[in-house]
């Protein structure tokens, strides 16, 4: 516990230079901005997947009746922010993963870690694969457990999710430049229960009002001191 906390600690020290601030902006905006034009696009399929939801969980029929229209109306609004949200978030999340980490990695191992020796062990074929995996499994929760929401445990399908797609998503990107495969395969093996537990933590920012506005960037950075924390222990250690 305590190399991850240490990791969000560097993280949010990096956070703030001037150097980073323009990444942690842009991805977000281009997330937003895209699935802007994808919800006025498509406004009429979002809502028919939503009122899709809304009737599978039983309550689109009592939405129908309900009255005053404007309450409904509030109610349908929510449930497409609710939607829209995640979306922005998941999106800037991987802009950020295959566009800003090479620059995010570059300016924290040059700093911290220039002993490393970048070794490449993880390409561009198998960045690809890993992201498409966890794309594609994080996409799975969420379909998987939607009944769960009709009982109420649906409320911690976010948390699972968001923890499985950062560590997913940002454990190779993290040591992809400096490990090499066998040492990729060594650390996601021996670490795999604190890979988890940033991807956790870092997982519950999105859910922080204003601080979520930080948390891909932030996440990244967190996932490269970690990972390049450990790769050093490893090296030192063998």
């Amino acid at each position: 516990m305590t190399q991850i906390l240490n990791a969000i600690v560097r993280a949010f020290r990096d956070l703030f230079q001037f150097k980073v601030l323009w990444i942690v902006i842009w991805p977000m905006l281009v997330a937003a901005f895209l699935w802007m034009i994808l919800g006025v696009v498509f406004w009429s399929t979002f809502s028919g997947w939503i009122a899709s939801g809304l009737t599978f969980i039983g309550i689109q029929e009592w939405l129908e009746g309900l009255e005053p229209r404007w309450v409904a109306n509030v109610i349908q609004v929510t449930a497409h922010l609710i939607l829209f949200i995640p979306l922005v978030f998941t999106t800037a999340l991987l802009i950020t993963a295959f566009f800003a980490m090479p620059a995010l990695i570059r300016l924290v191992a040059d700093r911290d870690y220039p002993q490393l020796k970048r070794e490449n062990g993880g390409n561009n074929i198998a960045n690809l694969l890993n992201a498409v995996l966890a794309i594609g499994v994080f996409i799975a929760i969420w379909v998987l457990s939607l009944p769960l929401w009709i009982i109420g445990i649906g409320v911690i399908v976010p948390f699972v999710a968001a923890a499985y797609l950062n560590q997913r998503l940002f454990r190779f990107d993290a040591v992809a430049e400096h490990a090499t495969s066998e040492e990729m395969k060594s650390m996601f093996s021996t670490y795999q229960s604190s890979w988890w537990g940033l991807g956790l933590l870092t997982g519950l920012l999105q859910f922080v009002p204003i601080l979520n506005l930080f948390a891909p960037v932030l996440t990244a950075l967190a996932f490269i001191h970690f990972g390049l924390a450990r790769l050093t222990s490893l090296r030192q250690a063998s």
